[in-house]
C-alpha cells in the first residue's frame, strides 16, 4: 500500500513513515498540503495533519475532494468535537488525534482502505450482516430469517446506511435525503425514528452513533 504522510513536524513525520515502512507499506512524506494536490494520483491512502505551513489542513481536504476520493485519514493534535466534526464533514475517512498507537493508526488504514475498495463496487441489492438480510430491490428487511415491519421512512433509513455499511453518514445527509430538508426543523423526526428502527431490529451496535455527526451501519 503506497501511502502520503502530510506532516509538517520533521520529527513526528520521519518516525511515523520508518514505523510505517517497517510494517510493509510504502510510506512517502510531504511536508505541506500544496505537495500532496500536486501528487496525490497512485496513492492508496493520505495521512493528513491539519496544522501545515501553507494552509489549514481542512482546506487542503477540500481541495483534495475535488479531485479525488483517495481514502483520508486525519492525524492531528486537535482532539476537540469541532475539528473532528469538521473534519468527518469535509471529507475525511476517519479522524486519529497525536500522538498515534501504530497499531490503531494500521488497523483505521486497513479499514479505510476496505470500505474505498467496496465503495468501488458496483451497488448490491442484497446487504446480509449478520443475520441481518437487507433487500434492496424488494424493500424487505428479515432479522434472524423473519421479516420485519417498517415504515416507508425507516426503510429509507435503512437503505441510506446500508448502501455504504461501514461508512459514516451524517444526520444533514440523511435529513437532506429522507426528509428534502437538512436543518434542525426535522431533526427531532430523525431521532424518533432512529429510535423506532432499532427496536423493531433489535440487534444493539448493528447502527452505531457516531457523536455530534451521524451514524454508522455496521463495523
Amino acid at each position: 500500500m503506497r501511502l502520503a504522510v502530510v506532516e509538517d513536524d520533521d520529527g513526528v513525520g520521519d518516525a511515523l513513515v520508518d514505523a510505517l515502512n517497517a510494517r510493509g507499506y510504502r510510506a512517502e512524506r510531504k511536508r505541506r498540503g500544496a505537495d500532496l494536490l500536486m501528487s496525490h494520483r497512485g496513492y492508496d491512502a493520505v495521512i493528513l495533519d491539519l496544522g501545515l505551513p501553507d494552509a489549514d489542513g481542512l482546506q487542503i481536504l477540500r481541495q483534495l475532494r475535488e479531485v479525488s476520493q483517495v481514502p483520508v485519514l486525519i492525524l492531528t493534535a486537535r482532539s476537540d468535537e469541532r475539528s473532528i466534526v469538521r473534519g468527518l464533514r469535509g471529507g475525511a475517512d476517519d479522524y486519529l488525534v497525536k500522538p498515534p498507537r501504530i497499531a490503531e493508526l494500521l488497523a483505521r488504514l486497513e479499514t479505510v482502505t476496505r470500505r474505498a475498495a467496496a465503495a468501488a463496487q458496483p451497488a448490491r441489492d442484497v446487504v446480509v450482516t449478520g443475520d441481518v438480510r437487507v433487500d434492496l430491490q424488494a424493500r424487505l428487511v428479515e432479522v434472524g430469517g423473519a421479516p420485519i415491519t417498517l415504515t416507508q421512512k425507516e426503510f429509507e433509513l435503512v437503505q441510506a446506511l446500508v448502501e455504504r455499511p461501514g461508512a459514516a453518514v451524517s444526520r444533514q445527509q440523511l435529513m437532506d435525503r429522507i426528509w428534502g430538508d437538512a436543518f434542525v426543523a426535522v431533526s427531532r423526526s430523525l431521532d424518533v425514528h432512529m429510535t423506532g428502527l432499532r427496536a423493531k431490529l433489535n440487534r444493539p451496535g448493528l447502527i452505531t452513533t457516531i457523536r455530534g455527526y451521524g451514524y454508522r451501519w455496521g463495523q
